[in-house]
């Protein structure tokens, strides 16, 4: 079957569509026909030449899929019904959903919400679990109901889900964004205003800025999620799932020990099974009130890789890239 494979050794690096037939790691993993996937910043990071993230020196791309299981010997996930799968080692150490077929450990399976289909799983894919783990997390931590809420790196695949979702939620989310001309895409998706990306903070000779976010959900990382801080009303808190920008973090105790904010750590990877099933329910509650259309970016198939692994290294995309693996 066609897949789209990436492969480096011996020193030779390439990828794209070749023939190649996955297979099952161990004898427990569900058989999945894959109807979709998406496209993720993670994708790329293990689609380049020497990279860090990916742990196998050949492998199908992909770090999320949707679809129909077609074996299955777990009881929870029958024969038939319709998936999702992300995180774990899928894509990175072991095949993943650039391909017609995906044999999924069970851990990193859900049944979908039957509101939701497996276009619109992979509209939301691991971009909108990100996104929904870090609502939850904020709502732990005291998030107010109605609240405002900044999502740095809005049109990117997280920053445009967490816009939609905290909107379906109830809450008022800001928009901000170094792609100022799609404000008006933006406030379809909810957002209550949009902002550039250097107006996150005030006061730049201080140690703190006005205090001004009754939370932040930061896709960015780097300076951004600095300002971030700086600027948090008292007791507020930040989840960041993102480095973008950078993964290093240059900044002071100043807003933890006299503003009592808190920084919430969000990942997809290794997410407990209770707080994926907790998502997903969460999810389906909320796919009535989404418009899932202008999420989405483009939908391409396996030939269309190459430009798009490129796209969205360069943090140039317009919501989700939705993949048909054919």
């Amino acid at each position: 079957m066609r897949c789209y494979l990436i492969s480096e050794q011996d020193g030779h690096f390439e990828r794209g569509v070749v023939d190649y037939e996955p297979s099952p790691t161990s004898s427990d993993d569900v058989e999945i026909e894959v109807e979709y996937s998406g496209l993720n910043f993670k994708d790329a990071l293990v689609a380049r030449p020497k990279s860090n993230v990916r742990r196998l020196p050949r492998l199908v791309g992909g770090v999320d899929a949707a679809g129909i299981v077609l074996n299955s010997t777990d009881a929870s996930v029958a024969v038939g019904t319709r998936v999702v799968a992300l995180g774990g080692d899928l894509g990175v150490r072991r095949d993943g959903g650039f391909a017609p077929l995906l044999f999924a450990p069970p851990s990193l399976v859900n049944v979908l919400p039957d509101s939701i289909s497996t276009r619109d799983a992979m509209v939301i894919g691991t971009a909108g679990v990100t996104a929904m783990a870090s609502i939850l997390a904020l709502e732990h931590h005291g998030l107010p109901a109605g609240a405002e809420v900044l999502v740095t790196g809005a049109t990117g695949g997280v920053g445009s889900l967490a816009v939609s979702l905290l909107h379906a939620r109830g809450y008022s989310p800001v928009a901000s964004t170094g792609s100022t001309h799609e404000s008006a895409w933006l406030r379809e998706l909810g957002a209550s205003e949009v902002i550039g990306r250097d107006d996150i903070a005030d006061r730049p000779d201080r140690m703190l800025a006005s205090e001004r976010w009754a939370g932040a959900i930061d896709c960015v990382g780097g300076d951004t999620l600095h300002q971030i801080l700086r600027s948090l009303r008292y007791g507020a808190a930040v989840a960041a799932s993102g480095l973008v920008a950078s993964a290093e973090l240059h900044t002071n105790v100043y807003p933890f020990i006299t503003r009592s904010v808190a920084l919430l750590g969000i990942d997809t990877v290794e997410m407990s099974a209770s707080l994926r099933v907790k998502v997903w329910r969460e999810l389906g509650n909320l796919a009535p009130r989404l418009n899932f259309d202008p999420l989405v970016d483009s939908t391409i198939d396996l030939q269309g890789l190459d430009g798009a692994l490129d796209t969205i290294a360069q943090g140039s995309t317009r919501g989700r890239i939705i993949v048909v693996p054919k």
